[in-house]
């Protein structure tokens, strides 16, 4: 049974039931240490089980935005194939993390290209029809904010303390907002918990039917079984971190069940059985690269 859970998690993150499919195994190659110090921030915090519940959590943020929905509604095939677009986002956090800078390179180009041919209109929060593009830097803004505060979010409630604290996770990851054409992304906790909110106050975050349906779609199990239990408080645990104002928008209440410790039971076990198998991490692809051009770099005696 934990095989199986371990299986299904990996499939679901990586699109590999071993976990290690050649994107994974890449982090190996390149040479240089990439944008992210290893064991600093955004390697502790992606790295977390917490991860689990962010990317529920970003994806409820996310499509708050009506322009950002839009682009969800009209393009995106998370309706058909709700795995292989989650592993396709798994892919490049995990390269951008991890991987050597051409490595990184490589997959923001990847998604750029899909991203030029998504465009449309929308209405926005005070009722104008505006054209969107996913290549706007405002659209790409809103999606780094919500990312950065959902991962930031559970790491404080259920992973392990942030080297350097959060305000060291939030600048880290501003470079990886620059790589999406974010302008001028936050670099410490106020600043992102500021801005968040600067798009509440102006209006410009919407609750509506696409909306509804997203979260409809989120709160049903993608995996079977017992792993589909775990998802639901999973996605109760999210709910719980989301600040009221933006639940009512979401249409959710906090349930008023313990979700927080249930879901920390729920991260134990899955803890568990990814590490039951002989599988390498990300991290240790990444190390491998490391200890490389390490020794490269070692004078020869």
């Amino acid at each position: 049974m934990v095989q199986t859970l371990r299986a299904r998690l990996l499939t679901a993150l990586s699109g590999d039931p071993g976990g290690s499919p050649a994107w994974i195994r890449e982090l190996a190659e390149g040479d240089d240490a990439g944008h992210f110090a290893a064991g600093g921030a955004a390697w502790t915090v992606h790295g977390s089980m917490a991860t689990l519940v962010a990317g529920i959590r970003a994806l409820l943020l996310q499509a708050l935005h009506p322009g950002a929905m839009a682009g969800v509604h009209d393009w995106s095939t998370y309706r058909q194939d709700p795995l292989g677009r989650l592993a396709g986002t798994v892919r490049w956090v995990v390269c951008v993390t991890y991987g050597s800078t051409a490595q990184a390179d490589r997959e923001t180009a990847r998604v750029a290209r899909f991203h030029r041919r998504v465009e449309g209109a929308y209405v926005d929060g005070t009722g104008a029809e505006r054209s969107y593009s996913a290549g706007d830097p405002a659209l790409a803004e809103w999606v780094h904010l919500a990312f950065a505060d959902a991962f930031l979010t559970c790491q404080q409630m259920w992973g392990e303390p942030i080297p350097g604290g959060p305000d060291a996770y939030v600048d880290e990851w501003s470079r990886a907002g620059r790589l999406m054409r974010v302008a001028d992304p936050p670099t410490t906790e106020a600043d992102l918990r500021r801005r968040l909110r600067g798009y509440l106050e102006r209006g410009e975050l919407r609750g509506d039917e696409r909306v509804r349906e997203v979260v409809s779609f989120l709160r049903r199990p993608m995996l079977p079984g017992a792993a589909g239990i775990g998802y639901r408080l999973l996605f109760e645990g999210a709910v719980a971190t989301i600040p009221r104002p933006y639940r009512r928008l979401l249409g959710l209440r906090r349930s008023p069940l313990p979700v927080v410790t249930g879901t920390r039971i729920v991260l134990a076990i899955a803890g568990r059985a990814l590490a039951s198998g002989e599988g390498k991490r990300a991290q240790d692809w990444a190390r491998e690269r490391l200890v490389r051009l390490q020794e490269a770099d070692a004078p020869s005696s």
